[in-house]
């Protein structure tokens, strides 16, 4: 790209290429340049916007999980509508559908980008433990309407399903599994809670 065009939306253009290359190729593909490459940009650009590759991979990870949020809001929503395990099947298919798994994967691969999160993000893996609030308090909205055991223990319950569905989608080369894998696990997990 010639010097001198400003480029509109940098961050999200760049953003948006990391979540390709990781989705098609996998962390250890994700450099610097091939997300200046995958956005139609100078490797210039990236530099000019973030401190270095890792502060770029930093930011690039907070932002996937805010956006997090509209799921959360809308899985929230939904306590008291359609089916407990049905909806915890379709936000786990939606999340792990994502670019979750490979988020996951970048940041066990990388450990510069690991302290940088340990900054702001002092436990877990950001993305999974964003979507494991997101379960937990989908959860507690569901048991207050009484449809899960008063006693259900919404905070075991929630990392529960998230490990389970992780497993069930980490090998990001092979096949999906089915709708029906999900919902047996998100059925097995939730046992005889759901009223």
């Amino acid at each position: 790209m010639p010097t001198g065009i400003a480029i509109r939306d940098v961050r999200e253009q760049l953003f948006a290429a990391a979540d390709r290359i990781l989705l098609r190729d996998g962390p250890s593909a994700l450099t610097s340049r091939t997300v200046t490459a995958e956005a139609g940009c100078a490797k210039g650009v990236l530099h000019r916007h973030f401190a270095d590759f890792d502060a770029f991979l930093a930011e690039f990870v907070l932002d996937r999980v805010d956006r997090m949020d509209a799921q959360a809001a809308a899985l929230r929503g939904a306590a008291g509508t359609g089916d407990v395990v049905g909806n915890l099947t379709d936000a786990l298919t939606a999340l792990f559908g994502s670019v979750a798994v490979a988020i996951v994967s970048l940041v066990t691969f990388r450990d510069e980008l690991r302290a940088r999160l340990r900054r702001d993000w002092p436990a877990g893996v950001p993305v999974l433990t964003e979507a494991a609030t997101m379960l937990a308090d989908y959860l507690a909205a569901e048991r207050d309407l009484g449809r899960l055991a008063a006693d259900a223990d919404v905070d075991a319950l929630a990392p529960t399903l998230i490990g389970a569905g992780h497993l069930l989608y980490a090998d990001r080369t092979g096949e999906r599994p089915a709708d029906d894998a999900v919902r047996r696990m998100v059925t097995a997990v939730l046992g005889g809670v759901v009223r």
